[in-house]
C-alpha cells in the first residue's frame, strides 16, 4: 500500500471514528481527554478539536463538498481554535458580554428564516444533532466574535477627507450611490432607414399609448400588445435598476419622474422609449430638522443639594421671563464650561446630539420659550431653543455612506493583520502534533 492510499484509508477511519464519537454522544464521559494548545490563559482541549472536526465534517458532507486529507484538516480547525480563543479573550478584557435577548433575537431570526415553527425547529435540531443549549452556546460564541472583530478592526480603520472626496468622484461611486428605479420600458422600434413620414407615425403612435396608460389602460398590457422591447413579453418588466447602469436617455428621463409616473416619448436610434416608474429607492434629497439652542447647567454638590440646584435653576429662569438677559446670565452662572463663556449657545444642533431627556425637552419646546429646569446625568438646564431649520444634509449623508462603503472595503484586509498581531503577541504552546500517526 502507498502512502497516498494509507493516508487516504487513514482519513476515512477517521471519519468513522468521528461520526462513532458523536452518534454515542449521550454515553459514559470519555476519559482520554488532553489538552492540546495553551493560548495565553486557555486551553484547547482533544474534545473540542473533535467537536470541531465533526461539525466541520458534517456540514461539508451536507453540502457535497470535498476535504482536504486529515492533517491538512485538523491543521486548519486548530488554527482557527486558536484565533477564536484569542478572539474571546479579547473580548473578556474589554469587558464585552452578549446578552440572553441577543442570543434570543439570533434563534427567532434563524427559526423564522427557514419557516419552521418551533416545534418544527426543535425537531430539526435533534435531526441535525444539536441540542439548544449547544446552539446557544455557539451563537453566543459567534455574536461575541463578530462583534470584537467589528468593535476593534474598525477603530483601526481611518478614512479620511480627502479619500471620501476621490471616492464621490468615481465611476464606482456613481453604482453605490446612484438612485435605483422598478421600470417598465416600451419601445417602438424604427430601422435606421425610416422616412420623416415613419418617425413622425411612430412618435403618434408612443404618444397615443402614453395618453392611454395615463387614463388607465394597463402599462404591461400595451407592452405585450405592442411593444419592440427585449422585454416586451414579460410586459416591458426591466427590474430594478441603477441609473448608472441605464442607457442616458433613460437616465435623462427619470430624475423628474416619480413612482407610477410614465415618460414622454423620447426618441433614441432604436425608436421611440417609454419608460414608467414602479418604484423608487436612493438617491432623494436627504433633510433634517435643526435647532439653535442654548442652556444654563447647575450642577448638584457637596455644598448644593439636587433640590437647591433646581431652585437656583427656577430663579434664573424667572429672572430671564422678567427680562434679563439669558447669555449674560450663563455667562456667570452656567457651569458647562463649553458653552458658559459663549452665553450658553451650543450652536445648531442635529438629531442625537444630545442625552434623551435634552433633546426630549428640546423637541417640546417653542421658539422663544424658556424651558423649566430638567434633569439629565450631567446636572440641572434650563434651555432656549432660538430657532430652527430644515437643513439639506445630501451631501452628508452621501459621504457617510462612501465611508462606510471604504471602511467595509478595507474591513477584512485589517481583520487579518489584527488577527496575526494577536497570534504574533500571544503564548502559543502546542502540546501534541495535530497530524495523525501513519
Amino acid at each position: 500500500m502507498n502512502k497516498h492510499v494509507m493516508k487516504k484509508t487513514v482519513f476515512r477511519l477517521f471519519l468513522a471514528a468521528i461520526f462513532s464519537l458523536a452518534a454515542t454522544g449521550h454515553a459514559e464521559p470519555q476519559p482520554l481527554d488532553k489538552v492540546i494548545a495553551v493560548v495565553d490563559k486557555s486551553v484547547i482541549m482533544q474534545s473540542e478539536l473533535d467537536e470541531r472536526l465533526f461539525e466541520v465534517v458534517r456540514n461539508a458532507r451536507a453540502n457535497n463538498h470535498s476535504l482536504p486529507e486529515l492533517e491538512t484538516l485538523r491543521k486548519q480547525v486548530l488554527d482557527h481554535l486558536i484565533s477564536e480563543h484569542l478572539q474571546m479573550q479579547m473580548a473578556q478584557r474589554v469587558g464585552f458580554q452578549v446578552t440572553d435577548e441577543q442570543v434570543n433575537q439570533s434563534i427567532e431570526q434563524i427559526r423564522r428564516s427557514n419557516q419552521l415553527s418551533p416545534e418544527q425547529f426543535a425537531a430539526q435540531l435533534e435531526h441535525d444533532g444539536l441540542t439548544m443549549a449547544s446552539l446557544r452556546e455557539k451563537l453566543r460564541r459567534d455574536i461575541t466574535i463578530q462583534q470584537i472583530q467589528q468593535g476593534m478592526v474598525q477603530q483601526r480603520i481611518h478614512i479620511s477627507p480627502l479619500e471620501i472626496d476621490n471616492f464621490l468622484k468615481s465611476a464606482d461611486a456613481k453604482f453605490w450611490i446612484s438612485p435605483e428605479y422598478q421600470l417598465g420600458h416600451i419601445l417602438i422600434s424604427l430601422s435606421q432607414s425610416a422616412s420623416a413620414e415613419q418617425v413622425e407615425e411612430a412618435r403618434q403612435k408612443a404618444t397615443e399609448m402614453v395618453k392611454k396608460i395615463r387614463t388607465g389602460a394597463s402599462f404591461a398590457e400595451i407592452a405585450i400588445a405592442e411593444s419592440d422591447g427585449p422585454a416586451a413579453l414579460s410586459g416591458g418588466d426591466l427590474g430594478w435598476r441603477k441609473t448608472s447602469d441605464l442607457p442616458s436617455l433613460f437616465a435623462e428621463l427619470l430624475p423628474p419622474l416619480e413612482p407610477g409616473d410614465v415618460s414622454e416619448p423620447a426618441r433614441s436610434p432604436a425608436g421611440f422609449h417609454i419608460l414608467k416608474v414602479y418604484d423608487k429607492r436612493g438617491g432623494e434629497q436627504q433633510t433634517e430638522q435643526q435647532a439653535k439652542v442654548r442652556h444654563i447647567l447647575v450642577k448638584p454638590s457637596a455644598i448644593l443639594s439636587d433640590e437647591e440646584a433646581k431652585a437656583k435653576l427656577e430663579k434664573l429662569r424667572q429672572r430671564i421671563l422678567k427680562g434679563e438677559d439669558f447669555a449674560a446670565l450663563a455667562k456667570e452662572h452656567s457651569e458647562d464650561i463649553g458653552s458658559m463663556l459663549a452665553g450658553g449657545d451650543l450652536g445648531w444642533s442635529r438629531p442625537g446630539m444630545f442625552v434623551a431627556e435634552f433633546e426630549q425637552t428640546m423637541a417640546q419646546m417653542e421658539v422663544g420659550e424658556i424651558s423649566q429646569p430638567f434633569r439629565s446625568q450631567f446636572g440641572w438646564h434650563i434651555l432656549q431653543v432660538q430657532e430652527r431649520r430644515q437643513e439639506d444634509i445630501t451631501d452628508d449623508v452621501l459621504r457617510d455612506k462612501a465611508a462606510r462603503i471604504l471602511t467595509s472595503r478595507r474591513f477584512e484586509d485589517e481583520l487579518q493583520i489584527w488577527l496575526r498581531e494577536m497570534r504574533d503577541e500571544a503564548f502559543i504552546d502546542i502540546k501534541l502534533d495535530p497530524q495523525p500517526a501513519t
